[in-house]
């Protein structure tokens, strides 16, 4: 077979379902309900975004900023239906990376493989590097102290030396994960219950304060500025697509899988909405400062409490909503790599699931060092926003997948089926390169030297051991 006809080989779907679950030594347990596979991907959507992206957004789009965060969603929902149809279809852990196998070919799933990597392990570091500063804006709040910059900044930033604070969180998370899928679920449903809360309660705080001559005249920067500040709040969606990762750990995963992701979407959607009315309503755009965004929202229940009890309960939820996008996302990697040993393509310690926790112990071990190490002492800078441009590469990617496996599997059954079909998918791919279009030059040189080692390492170790390629007859 010639090469490029290896490199671009699919995996049949049924032979990737029939695989689910399986590992070595073990298999992974279906525990997860609708419920907490929903609450999966509001925990690795609804971050710390939303607690500093309202001082960035507000200023290009002023009282409009609301329909620069509904827009960003219809540009989500695109490729949200289309991971619902996939998901459904091929319900497994490998997300993306799966789907693209089953359509686009090995080497194409590589690099979508490699893609997650980045925005997992590198997104989880970053995120982590950021705890300590909320969790020092908490302290001091309630205790008038905080903790040494030696210990919750990088070295090189501010004085700092190895953050602890960052290991701690990873560390915390790494011991739920390691506990069991169910108990990871539930750590994370309370987490999220509690930011939601958070959330709710800045709204109702805010709105004591509300006067609708804030939102005049709405949109005072045009178009120009709603879709300017669309194109930042669109990260703040990135994560609806966490539940896909849990493919083989839910309980009835057809139809589970796509309701999770579509439902965390319109969760975190109305999330979104309520608080940046609530914010503008209670504070005038003019004054939201774009270059002060680290506490913004507490800054404005503060104002309209006139006392520091209600941004010390919003500075809580910042903390809150850290550590459970760092358990999700930090479970949505190793699952990813899971899949990916199982069909060769990286070592098979990474498919060893524990026989009594039913767990990737080893896996889950190896990704918290990596990213500990990451965390604690490499100034990320920015490398992270280069997560970015993996995950809108990703999600083009399941995209076309969508068109191709309804091309060449029409027969395929179906859970659930994408919506206007092919006008859905095409319109997230679209969407997808102009957004990626729109980032900064220094983010696509990082990426593309991620995407130069990653062609290394699968040359270097994924082609040579593929199962799929050593089936091939010679």
């Amino acid at each position: 077979m010639a090469l490029a006809q290896r490199l671009f080989r699919v995996k049949p779907t049924d032979q990737i379902v029939a695989e689910g679950g399986h590992g070595v030594g073990g298999e992974l347990r279906r525990t997860m309900s609708l419920w907490q596979l929903t609450l999966f991907s509001v925990g690795a959507t609804l971050g710390t975004g939303i607690f500093v992206i309202l001082g960035q957004a507000v200023p290009k789009a002023g009282p409009a900023v609301i329909l620069a965060f509904v827009l960003a969603a219809i540009t989500a929902l695109f490729s949200a239906l289309s991971y619902a149809e996939l998901a459904g279809t091929i319900p497994v852990s490998g997300s993306s990376y799966s789907y693209a196998y089953a359509t686009l070919g090995e080497l194409i799933a590589w690099v979508c493989g490699w893609c997650l990597m980045l925005e997992y392990a590198v997104s989880v570091a970053a995120v982590s590097v950021g705890w300590g500063e909320y969790l020092n804006n908490f302290l001091e709040g309630l205790f008038g102290w905080t903790l040494p910059a030696a210990i919750t900044h990088s070295p090189g930033d501010q004085g700092g030396v190895i953050n602890l604070t960052a290991i701690l969180i990873v560390l915390l998370a790494t011991w739920l994960l390691l506990r069991g899928a169910s108990e990871s679920a539930t750590a994370n449903a309370i987490f999220v219950l509690i930011k939601v809360a958070v959330l709710v309660f800045f709204c109702v705080v805010a709105f004591t304060a509300f006067e609708a001559g804030n939102f005049t005249p709405f949109a005072p920067m045009g178009i120009a500025g709603i879709t300017a500040a669309a194109s930042q709040v669109f990260f703040s969606y990135i994560g609806f697509d966490a539940a896909s990762t849990a493919g083989e750990e839910a309980k009835n995963p057809k139809r589970d899988l796509p309701l999770a992701i579509i439902f965390s979407l319109v969760i975190v959607t109305v999330i979104y909405v309520a608080v940046a009315v609530a914010a503008i309503g209670a504070m005038p755009w003019q004054d939201f400062d774009p270059e002060s965004t680290e506490a913004s929202l507490a800054v404005i229940v503060d104002l309209a409490t006139g006392a520091t009890w209600a941004g010390l309960i919003v500075s809580f939820g910042a903390v809150i909503a850290i550590a459970s996008v760092v358990l999700t996302v930090l479970y949505g990697q190793t699952r990813i790599l899971f899949a990916m040993s199982r069909d060769g393509l990286l070592p098979r310690v990474f498919q060893k699931v524990n026989p009594r926790r039913q767990v990737p112990v080893a896996n889950t071990l190896i990704v918290a060092g990596f990213v500990s190490v990451l965390a604690g002492l490499i100034p990320l800078g920015q490398l992270a926003e280069a997560t970015s441009i993996g995950t809108l590469f990703a999600f083009a990617i399941v995209n076309v997948g969508v068109l191709v496996l309804r091309r060449t599997r029409p027969d395929l059954p179906r859970s659930f089926r994408t919506p206007l079909f092919p006008v859905t998918p095409v319109l997230g791919v679209i969407f997808c390169v102009l957004v990626m279009a729109g980032l900064a030059g220094v983010t696509w040189v990082a990426f593309l030297l991620w995407m130069v080692v990653g062609l290394f390492a699968y040359f270097a170790y994924g082609y040579r051991h593929s199962r799929l390629n050593t089936e091939v007859p010679k």
